[in-house]
């Protein structure tokens, strides 16, 4: 018998500072330009009618100080901002380009605010019901919550999510993602397997702000396909084709085909902002379908729970961030989506931060204040 020699998938491995060989600083922005490529288990979906979009540039965002300063950064990889139709300013790195994808991260999580509007519309989830009321099998990390709260980031458990310590279980929930290989005796699971696993004495939330986890927005997508009786993937298909994108909507997922829904997206710059309108019109599709809730959406930047310094001026409510006027996400490494109602304006800012460890979070805020007031001189026009 001939032997074949192998090695471990070299993009996946794992290497320093126990962060996947893609996410090295050396290695992140190609990840980042590539991640739909890069991950074990993918899903890939189109639209059967596309948005189209014009060009109508306003030179006043080119010369906004804030714009230059963004798009000079070595970080930056594409600013877009449109206005129904109307691409108002778009403008990319040289290694960049408006038809390459880019992993969207945290972003994605606004998904979950069309889907578990709709649904709540439809009187299929109450969202002062807890968990274990949808999901029998749970884990007491989130058994006694209520879906208000998985939504709001509400939640007290044992799952950390900081990037700057190797030693956060973040990095254990990665395998289950498709996004790095299982090290020594750990064993692949599924999402839902590990959600299950997760932790806690006592889910109440006393802190005053926020706590972060991206397994908050997978426990919420599972809940979605228990009440509905449909697959998460039949729910980013109708939202492909509501949104009207261009290119594919390339999503990670777990060996069982269940969406990373916390961030596995990757999508053009244009195609984000296509996504983007769909909360400027309020969940109505360009295909003339609801995907979400015309009054989820409206009453979501009016609540919301405090987020921790540097963005303390924000809340967190139902799966977006908001300032009580637009409602947005940002991503790790560097990613921003800002959705004015108000104006009009979607604006989606790419960058690839490539330091240790990808999260500085004083580099937020900026790159949000420009998108603010980008918002703010189109609201003036």
């Amino acid at each position: 018998m001939t032997t074949i020699d192998t090695t471990e998938n070299p993009d996946l491995t794992v290497t320093d500072d126990n962060k996947p060989n893609w996410n090295m600083p050396d290695n992140r922005r190609h990840g980042f330009h590539n991640l739909h490529r890069l991950t074990r288990y993918s899903l890939s979906l189109r639209a059967q009618r596309v948005m189209t979009l014009s060009r109508r540039i306003d030179l006043r965002i080119g010369d906004m100080e804030s714009v230059r300063r963004f798009s000079q950064r070595t970080a930056f990889s594409a600013l877009v901002v449109i206005r129904g139709q109307h691409v108002l300013h778009e403008a990319y790195a040289a290694d960049f380009g408006p038809d390459q994808p880019h992993s969207i991260q945290s972003m994605n999580k606004t998904v979950m605010n069309l889907v578990i509007g709709r649904l709540v519309e439809d009187g299929l989830i109450d969202l002062s019901g807890k968990v274990r009321d949808y999901l029998p099998e749970i884990g007491s990390g989130y058994a006694e919550a209520t879906v208000q709260q998985v939504l709001d980031m509400n939640v007290i458990n044992d799952f950390t999510e900081d990037f700057t310590d190797p030693t956060s279980t973040y990095w254990n929930y990665e395998p289950s993602m498709g996004w790095r290989l299982p090290q020594g005796d750990w064993q692949e699971q599924t999402i839902k397997e590990f959600v299950t696993e997760v932790q806690s004495d006592d889910v109440t939330n006393t802190s005053g702000f926020i706590h972060y986890k991206d397994t908050n927005t997978d426990v919420l997508g599972w809940i979605a396909e228990v009440v509905s009786g449909r697959t998460m993937r039949e729910m980013l298909s109708e939202i492909t084709d509501a949104a009207g994108l261009a290119g594919s909507f390339h999503t990670s997922c777990d060996r069982e085909g269940f969406p990373v829904l916390s961030g596995g997206a990757s999508l053009t710059a244009r195609d984000m902002a296509r996504y983007g309108s769909l909360f400027v019109r309020r969940g109505m599709g360009v295909d003339g379908n609801q995907v979400g809730s015309a009054a989820f959406i409206e009453a979501t930047p009016g609540r919301g729970v405090p987020q921790p310094p540097p963005r303390d001026h924000l809340r967190y409510s139902n799966q977006t961030n908001t300032n009580g006027r637009w409602i947005g996400h940002g991503g790790y490494g560097g990613q921003y989506m800002l959705c004015d109602p108000q104006s009009g304006v979607v604006g989606v800012a790419y960058s690839v931060i490539e330091d240790k460890d990808g999260y500085p979070r004083d580099y937020y805020p900026p790159v949000i204040a420009m998108l603010e007031e980008i918002a703010l001189l189109a609201f003036d026009d």
